[in-house]
């Protein structure tokens, strides 16, 4: 059965220690299929198990119960199948914006020549716009350029799945758009599963094929499922008006803040 579909989360449940108590339950009876070229966003209170069953898909962290497939082989630790964007950009900050991305490719294709290597480091600088900046080290460039290096670095290495822990929060509002528009444009040219976790409804609306609603924590599950019918490319000033937009909007409006509503959210 798992052969057959391409992420799987079956029966996961998350359990932390807590000594001289009774453990923590994260999550728990979680049951989740992606689809290939998917973008998935998870979105609930703070405190609903959203990082946690990220880092359970990345390898990151393992469940407690249950089982995770990709591709038909389960998932047991970090591989370069799936690769992480979290907030907090990550870089290297002694190596240029063109190293940074090198490096990962470094690691993970050996094999490629120096020209095979230069060319694909090249294409995914340009991928983000980046060009300009390549050769600048990561404290002469905005956090908005972090952050495109990080999806670049991240989507260098051909992954089949994209991971986002929040990649825009930290940022402004008028970035964390530009920036939406990028990742779409991306995704739309490499055509891989991406699952982003979120806060913010418009922005999961906005990106996702299908938004995963969180019940509240400890002991949180999927609430609902939502799926987006948005074609696709999507002009963010347009939507405002579109009937399944505002659709989208009020239904998770409505997850969150009546039917799970959390007051010291």
């Amino acid at each position: 059965m798992a052969e057959q579909k391409f992420l799987h989360l079956e029966n996961i449940e998350k359990r932390f220690p807590i000594q001289g108590k009774d453990d923590y339950i994260a999550v728990t009876e979680v049951n989740l299929e992606i689809k290939k070229n998917e973008i998935v966003s998870i979105i609930g209170h703070s405190g609903c198990g959203k990082s946690t069953l990220l880092n359970m898909i990345s390898g990151l962290d393992k469940e407690t119960s249950g089982y995770i497939f990709l591709k038909g082989k389960e998932i047991t630790g970090p591989g370069p199948d799936r690769a992480v964007v979290f907030q907090n950009h990550s870089l290297l900050p002694w190596l240029s914006v063109y190293q940074n991305i090198e490096m990962a490719v470094k690691k993970v294709m050996p094999e490629l020549t120096s020209s095979q290597l230069r060319s694909r480091v090249e294409t995914y600088v340009s991928m983000v716009n980046l060009d300009h900046a390549k050769d600048k080290l990561p404290g002469e460039i905005s956090g908005g350029m972090k952050q495109r290096v990080g999806i670049a670095r991240a989507l260098s290495i051909d992954p089949d799945v994209l991971l986002m822990d929040e990649p825009f929060g930290a940022l402004d509002s008028l970035t964390r758009a530009n920036l939406q528009e990028h990742l779409m444009r991306i995704q739309q040219n490499v055509q891989n599963t991406v699952i982003i976790i979120t806060h913010d409804i418009d922005e999961a609306v906005l990106l996702s094929d299908r938004v995963i609603m969180m019940t509240n924590g400890p002991e949180a599950s999927i609430g609902e499922i939502l799926e987006v019918k948005l074609e696709r490319p999507r002009n963010r000033v347009e939507l405002q008006s579109d009937p399944e937009y505002i659709r989208c909007r009020e239904a998770i409006l409505s997850f969150l803040y009546e039917k799970f509503a959390k007051e010291d959210d």
